[in-house]
């Protein structure tokens, strides 16, 4: 007779094997629902419908994972991939999903930085609207209709093709995918201006977790405000878009200038932190701080790189660097006179010189690394420049050398918004928003580790000096580090608010009330979607 102690090893066994069996079943009377649910368009349907014994199942998966880190073989993989073609798809593949107990994870760009949008530890079903990325222009009324699967040069290319003076106040990667960027609200090269891409939305058309199919009418306000800044995959599945587009002069001006530790790049970043948020709303700001090894001594510094992107003539802008900011040194050849979608391909660094690099959905930028972490901040009084040289010590460490920090300046027209305007709050008083980065190699995800403990200190020597009661952090970096959901759905509100208002402070109430409205079954949910107050 065998011992006892193998019993629990033979129970642990049966359940996985059991829990294997249910979401097989599952998912084979997930695919059966979608062929008979609209039988005259079984055939459509299936066509857009891959499993793991599909040939294209793992290039469409791969196809706009923009984070390497979760591409490795124990990554959670969807049970099916749906890429709709039409709403119908979509109104379908809600229904079977909510029949079969499977949730929904829905994918626009892939830039999602915690993969949620494509990996869940439960059994889920991926809606890739990749095919969903048409744009309808009109020039006359200054307005376009995007669905949300196109990605964000697709939208500035087509735009340019039938007016040079008009844009979309959007994201200034060019992967990323409008839907993403519009549900955490999205800022760009022309916030400081014209606000929010979330800010530039006039219509929706989204399909609830009843597999209604609602436009702004008939959603109502408060739903219409959830869906520009809430964050994605808590209300449903936006599929399109009705946008304002915004003028744009036909020249504008850009500049990149680097200046290491040894040329004064500390008490330039301190002082431009005072001088940016107050620039003109035609100006936006940015600094990338990275390493290199010093021309000087050929030891390692860090490089402080002062970006701007101007509105306007190097004459215009010229003259207002040297009255605000003349401690830079800026010189007139340092300025670049270009068109406003050249920009977009400049600042991206992309090795083609016309617009049609735009159009590229799966180039990968070289401005990220394969695999990362990002965390974000937002600060709203200037660091002392001992803060920074603290910095400095931790970016100059081995484990560092391909660690980045965006810095981009807030002001301008963002101050006149007020903070419930959207749920993205971080508004008036905001002198800049940080992003933290820090990448590796494919290769190296098995010593990830070591890289996310990095980031994690950076953050937490940073506390110090950036916005209090809440710690404020942009939705659209997602950080799982600052609070998540419970796999099973059931969180309560009081869990949820931890990480919910650093992402809305205030806000955080209102949606958790249009949440119980809208889907209070909790449909949609992942690991930092917004829960329905009840659970």
């Amino acid at each position: 007779m065998k011992s006892l102690h193998h019993f629990p090893l033979l129970f642990v066994v049966l359940s996985l094997a059991l829990a294997t069996c249910s979401s097989a079943d599952s998912h084979e009377d997930f695919l059966g629902c979608l062929s008979s649910y609209h039988p005259e368009e079984s055939s459509s349907i299936s066509r857009v419908v891959y499993t793991e014994r599909n040939s294209s199942y793992s290039a469409i998966l791969e196809s706009s994972i923009q984070n390497q880190r979760f591409s490795t073989p124990s990554t959670p993989k969807p049970l099916v991939i749906v890429t709709p073609l039409n709403t119908s798809h979509v109104k379908t593949t809600v229904h079977c999903s909510k029949r079969h107990g499977l949730q929904i994870r829905t994918r626009s760009g892939g830039h999602d930085f915690e993969g949620l949008s494509y990996v869940s530890d439960v059994p889920f079903v991926m809606v890739d609207l990749f095919q969903f990325r048409s744009i309808d222009v009109d020039v006359e009324n200054r307005e376009a209709w995007v669905q949300s699967g196109a990605i964000t040069g697709e939208l500035y290319y087509r735009i340019n093709e039938r007016a040079t003076n008009l844009t979309f106040p959007g994201a200034v990667c060019h992967t990323v995918g409008i839907g993403g960027l519009i549900s955490g609200g999205g800022y760009g090269l022309l916030f400081r201006k014209y606000g929010l891409a979330g800010d530039n939305v006039i219509d929706a058309q989204l399909v609830d977790a009843n597999g209604r199919v609602l436009d702004r009418r008939s959603m109502g306000e408060d739903l219409f405000w959830a869906i520009r800044g809430g964050g994605g995959g808590s209300f449903g599945i936006v599929l399109s878009w009705k946008v304002k587009l915004v003028p744009i002069p036909s020249t504008v001006t850009v500049f990149t200038v680097g200046r290491t530790l040894e040329q004064n790049a500390t008490q330039l970043l301190h002082r431009w932190q005072y001088v940016a948020p107050n620039l003109p709303n035609d100006a936006y700001s940015l600094i990338s701080i990275s390493t290199m090894n010093s021309t000087e001594t050929g030891n390692r510094t860090v490089l402080v790189t002062f970006i701007s992107v101007f509105q306007g003539s190097a004459n215009e802008l010229m003259p207002l660097m040297q009255e605000r900011f003349p401690e830079l040194g800026l010189v007139r050849e340092n300025l670049i006179e270009m068109t406003w979608i050249e920009s977009i391909i400049f600042l991206n660094r992309l090795p083609n010189e016309t617009p049609e690099i735009l159009l590229n959905r799966t180039y990968r930028n070289t401005l990220l690394s394969p695999a990362f972490k990002a965390k974000s901040d937002y600060v709203r009084k200037p660091m002392p420049e001992i803060a920074l040289q603290g910095l400095w010590s931790q970016l100059l460490e081995d484990v560092a050398t391909t660690a980045t920090m965006n810095i981009v300046s807030f002001g301008g027209e963002m101050d006149e918004i007020p903070e419930s305007a959207l749920p993205f709050p971080h508004r008036k008083g905001t002198l800049y928003g940080i992003d933290y980065n820090i990448g590796w190699q494919e290769e190296e995800n098995n010593n990830s580790q070591r890289y996310i403990n990095w980031i994690r200190k950076v953050y937490r020597y940073m506390g110090a000096f950036v916005s209090k009661s809440p710690r404020e952090a942009y939705i659209n970096y997602r950080d799982l580090d600052i609070g998540r959901n419970n796999d099973d759905g059931k969180t309560s509100y009081t869990q949820a608010s931890v990480w919910g208002r650093k992402y809305f402070k205030k806000n955080f109430d209102k949606l958790v009330y249009v949440k119980s409205k809208i889907d209070p079954e909790n449909f949609f949910r992942h690991e930092q979607s917004i829960p329905p107050s009840f659970h």
